[in-house]
């Protein structure tokens, strides 16, 4: 695993940004000297991360459809553009999990308006800012956490694993269509890890089975560097 990057220059927006997977990339991008700007719903969270880690906090809720143009115009600005545009932030629909036919109609509405139409509405918001960047020689990635549970039909997962699937495939779709921008899509399935998120879906799940935030955030980083064009300015580079 590469160790010690150089992400000077690198523009990165992580949606979910103050818990698990999130919060673990958040705090990595800036360490290794990326500018970084990311998305959580409390307020008191995103004061005290962006003191923890100098990345700039945005408070809004992406699966409110007037929050997104919001969201994207102050990443945008306090980034000066943008490279790199991570949609992590999720959620379960009902909790506690339930079976589709005792899954409210609102539950998963409000799953796919995180998992799917909110990470639809922000990528399309910020398109013409990931746009430029590849005219700049920059290059421009888009990242969307996905879920094992988008290809595996776990009972009691439908809402989340229906989102999750959509969002994979129009990922897909969205990478097709985006060559001719320069814009890359993945979509990246980082693991049952010990998250919030996790505990709540699963709260008597053990920990010490499960992948830790920070090495699962080390994994995407990794493949961000992959994904970014040779030659591409700014480039990260493996000190160690």
């Amino acid at each position: 695993m590469l160790t010690n990057m150089d992400f000077h220059g690198l523009r990165v927006a992580v949606t979910g940004g103050t818990s698990g997977l999130g919060l673990a990339l958040v705090r990595q991008l800036a360490a290794q000297g990326a500018s970084v700007a990311f998305v959580a719903r409390t307020a008191a969270d995103v004061e005290r991360i962006a003191d923890e880690t100098g990345a700039h906090g945005i408070v809004g809720d992406l699966g409110r459809k007037h929050d997104i143009y919001p969201i994207a115009l102050q990443a945008t600005a306090s980034l000066g553009g943008l490279d790199v545009l991570i949609n992590n932030a999720s959620s379960l629909g009902p909790v506690p999990l339930a079976l589709l036919a005792d899954t409210e109609c609102e539950d998963l509405e409000k799953a796919l308006a995180v998992n799917l139409v909110g990470a639809f509405r922000l990528t399309k918001a910020l398109f013409g800012a990931l746009a430029t960047s590849t005219r700049e020689g920059r290059g421009a990635l888009v990242i969307n956490i996905s879920s094992d549970a988008a290809m595996n039909a776990y009972p009691g997962w439908g809402a989340y694993g229906a989102s999750k699937a959509a969002l994979a495939h129009l990922t897909a779709i969205w990478d097709e269509e985006a060559k001719d921008d320069g814009i890359r899509f993945l979509a990246l399935d980082p693991g049952d890890m010990d998250t919030p998120l996790h505990a709540l879906a699963l709260p008597d799940a053990d920990p010490a089975t499960l992948k830790h935030p920070d090495l699962a955030a080390a994994e995407i980083i990794e493949k961000l560097l992959d994904a970014l064009p040779a030659g591409a300015a700014p480039r990260a580079v493996a000190r160690g």
